[in-house]
């Protein structure tokens, strides 16, 4: 143990009071032994550092920050070392608020398109999602501020995220869900890590020893600090002893009392309270020097300046047709071309997400503000549509009236906030019907549109075939607009690529049969075939394909030379502005015993050329290029024998390929004697339980709604209880309200998915868990007992945190 000394001067009840919370962002402080209190926030895309009342949610004010572009705009850049530059400016920003520990960035795998949180992460693959969270970490910990990847593990939905159990084979597991954490594990040692809500296979991803202990710190080395997820606490004691450090928020002095009466009941031992303590305090003093030694500000306009050079790099093109035969591509816009700005957006910018990564901005640019700068002649603006949905004719009558008055339109499209947030996932994948008929409107006045999209996932594009031009800009931050007029003008070569497939429909996507998952489980069906693995392998049609972004100029990709430990080939620039090319390398074996996808991106490069210029690229590979996890063997294998490199420009625009001899390993097939048929041929779009059992290798539990500690508020009317058949009934009225009107409450569906048990783990010690308990019997309907004994209890615990402060 690195703090021995300290932990021997403590009690148990002091070692168990600094692995949790005392207030919601804070940890416990020992001053009187020398250990201050550690504060974290959020942080994925800016700190989110509440100075008055704090709360998880990102519900109430927060100090001004940079708000950068989030993950899903920083990760089109493919850009690590932008990356590292945006983690150290978060950290400075950090340490200048008091803050110790960033909580981000958030690497969880982009399943599906509609989970409500995609735009806090980086990609469907988890080689890229672990290299740009890796990148991240180095930056925020070379501040001397710790960062807290998240959320590990599984976690692909919002609804009941507190108490959905992601059913996952091993294989998956490890290959997609897992390789992201292993990465930025190995090659940036964060200080802390944290546990995701949901269970995996059954057991809550806080309290499970197959991911915590045996996975994260015997096999990777990871011996930091395990955080819960504000709330995502189910059992302390046996989170301690599988691996968790701290539970978070604040569940008050009730838990200490668990946790010091498990120790002497013998479910855990003192020596995991030490451990754990051990860690505990390596983050407070590891973290307080640089809080310390602050300044009292930072450089906000440096900082603005960055955030506008990651959106730019951020922006993808994805369309860029001449608007009339014969013509050039319509971007980049010249200089004095006189310009309508239409759409709502253009005034008042979408960003950023919703929920606890909102950022106070610093200031932020709209495209209004900024476009004087850009060298355009602007000749007017209208909204053109109602930002949230609906029809107005005279909005869109005067939007039509200036299309008519310039030579171009810049036309701002995007799901609005309320589309996308944390607490819920997006309804549809479509754009609101009202700006797509005044896209069509529009063009029908001025076919000059270039239309500049704002989006944290990928939407169905088919109204992209009357526009000429679309710009993606994701979600490009507090300077975002700027970023976005600076690639439009050219003063930006767009140099973006996406780092998650668009389907056509969301209906091709493999998880769409049961996504969201309304029950207990969520069943993973589709094994590994997430993302372009899957449209790739079984040749389904993409709207955009993986690594995709146009140019305003065109690379040629030559000479490649390539052995087991990587490909050299060379990248020119064959147009006539300088330009960057993100070069990216596949590893394909189209003779594997062992079913896999098509390929698999293991590598890539950015390349910055000016006109004409050649440079030769090495993509190295490293120990995950040819790899797969056995499940009979329990450990990596490699298949022997010959595999194809591909380097292309996306996963559909391969270039050059060569194939390549590897020594394999010994292993046995761990599907044999299984009927895999239907993942060998990838026809995973609605796979049946017998396949998903034997991809498995065992029985699904059929398990409904429970009358227990972690029965969802959303379960209530399957209880016994008038009272909470009320409660029940009141949550679904004013969840189905806010639904009706467009503006989810996001508190009401925090409780609707919320287990009973977050009641002691959330209200600061004023419930504790036999309340909970004495609740549970109410709802099974022992009415009277259940009250008297919560009343009972409530009165207890009053009494014991009284005498125990």
């Amino acid at each position: 143990m690195k703090h021995a000394d300290i932990i021997a001067r403590l009690t148990l009840e002091e070692k168990c009071k600094l692995l949790q919370g005392k207030t919601t962002f804070g940890s416990w402080p020992l001053p009187d032994k020398g250990i201050p209190a550690l504060e974290f926030s959020d942080g994925p895309n800016g700190v989110r550092h509440q100075a008055g009342e704090a709360d998880h949610l990102g519900l109430n004010g927060s100090m001004p920050a940079t708000c950068f572009p989030t993950a899903v705009t920083v990760a089109n850049t493919w850009d690590e070392e932008l990356g590292e530059r945006i983690g150290a400016a978060m950290a400075e920003e950090a340490a200048t608020q008091g803050v110790h520990v960033l909580l981000g960035p958030g690497l969880c795998i982009k399943r599906n398109p509609l989970c409500g949180r995609n735009f806090e992460y980086f990609s469907e693959d988890p080689y890229l999602a672990g290299k740009m969270a890796a990148a991240y970490v180095r930056g925020i910990q070379s501040e001397g501020v710790g960062a807290c990847p998240k959320h590990f593990a599984v976690n692909s939905q919002e609804t009941r995220r507190q108490a959905s159990d992601s059913v996952v084979d091993e294989r998956t597991l490890r290959e997609i869900y897992l390789t992201g954490f292993e990465i930025v594990t190995r090659e940036s040692a964060p200080k802390s890590i944290m546990s995701s809500y949901n269970l995996v296979n059954g057991v809550y991803a806080n309290e499970n020893e197959h991911l915590l202990g045996e996975i994260l710190r015997d096999e990777w080395g990871f011996d930091g600090a395990v955080v819960t997820d504000w709330g995502g606490s189910n059992d302390h004691a046996a989170g301690v002893a599988a691996g968790s450090t701290f539970e978070m928020p604040a569940p008050g002095l009730a838990s200490v009392r668990e946790l010091v009466a498990a120790v002497h009941e013998g479910r855990i031992s003192e020596s995991d309270i030490d451990e754990r303590a051990d860690e505990a305090i390596e983050l407070v003093l590891s973290t307080r020097k640089a809080v310390e030694d602050a300044a009292s500000s930072f450089d906000v306009d440096a900082h603005h300046a960055l955030a506008r050079q990651a959106a730019a790099e951020g922006c993808v093109l994805l369309k860029n047709d001449a608007p009339a035969e014969g013509a050039s591509p319509l971007l980049p816009l010249p200089a004095a071309t006189k310009v309508a700005l239409i759409g709502d957006f253009a005034k008042t910018p979408r960003y950023q997400g919703a929920g606890s990564s909102a950022v106070n901005s610093t200031k932020v640019d709209s495209l209004l503000d900024t476009i004087d700068g850009s060298g355009l002649a602007l000749v007017g603006y209208e909204p053109g549509f109602e930002r949230h949905g609906g029809k107005n004719d005279s909005k869109r009558d005067a939007a039509l009236d200036l299309a008519g008055k310039a030579d171009v339109v810049i036309l701002a499209l995007a799901l609005d906030e309320i589309a996308e947030s944390e607490g819920a996932e997006r309804p549809t994948m479509r754009m609101n019907e009202n700006q797509v008929e005044l896209l069509n409107a529009v063009v029908e006045k001025n076919r000059n549109v270039v239309v500049l999209l704002s989006a944290g996932s990928c939407v169905e594009s088919a109204w992209m075939e009357k526009a000429p031009a679309v710009l993606y800009c994701a979600l490009g931050g507090q300077a975002g607009a700027g970023a976005a007029l600076d690639v439009v003008t050219g003063k930006a070569c767009p140099s973006g690529k996406l780092t998650e497939t668009w389907p056509v429909r969301w209906e091709d996507v493999p998880s769409s049969a049961s996504y969201p998952s309304d029950e207990k489980q969520a069943q993973y069906r589709e094994g590994i075939y997430v993302g372009y693995r899957y449209f790739d392998t079984a040749g389904r049609e993409v709207a955009f394909p993986f690594g995709y972004g146009l140019s305003y100029t065109t690379f040629a990709y030559s000479d490649m030379k390539t052995t087991a430990e990587g490909a050299t080939f060379t990248v020119t620039n064959t147009g006539s502005v300088a330009g960057t090319e993100v070069a990216q390398l596949y590893v394909s074996k189209p003779d594997s015993q062992i079913f896999r996808a098509e390929q698999e991106l293991k590598g890539f490069a950015r390349v910055e050329l000016a006109p004409g210029e050649s440079k030769e690229v090495t993509i190295a590979l490293d120990d995950k290029a040819f790899r797969y996890f056995n499940t009979r063997s329990n450990a990596w294998e490699v298949e022997p024998g010959a595999y194809e490199l591909r380097v292309g420009a996306s996963s559909r625009d391969i270039r050059l390929a060569a194939t390549i001899q590897v020594e394999g390993t010994d292993a046995p097939n761990p599907y044999e004697g299984r009927d895999v048929s239907a993942y060998e041929s990838a026809d995973v779009l609605c796979v049946s339980g017998a396949s998903f059992e034997a991809l498995l290798g065992h029985a699904v539990p059929d398990e409904g709604p429970t009358i227990s500690r972690n029965m969802c508020f959303r379960d209530l009317n399957h209880g016994r209880s008038p009272i909470f058949w009320l409660v029940w009934a009141v949550l679904r009225a004013m969840k189905t309200n806010a639904d009706k009107s467009g503006h989810p409450n996001l508190n009401v569906l925090f409780i609707w998915n919320m287990p009973l048990r977050a009641l002691a783990k959330m209200t600061n010690g004023m419930v504790n868990m036999r309340m909970v308990d004495a609740l549970v019997m109410e709802i099974r309907g022992f009415w009277i007992i259940g009250i008297l004994r919560f009343i009972v209890e409530f009165v207890v615990n009053l009494v014991q945190n009284a005498t125990s402060k």
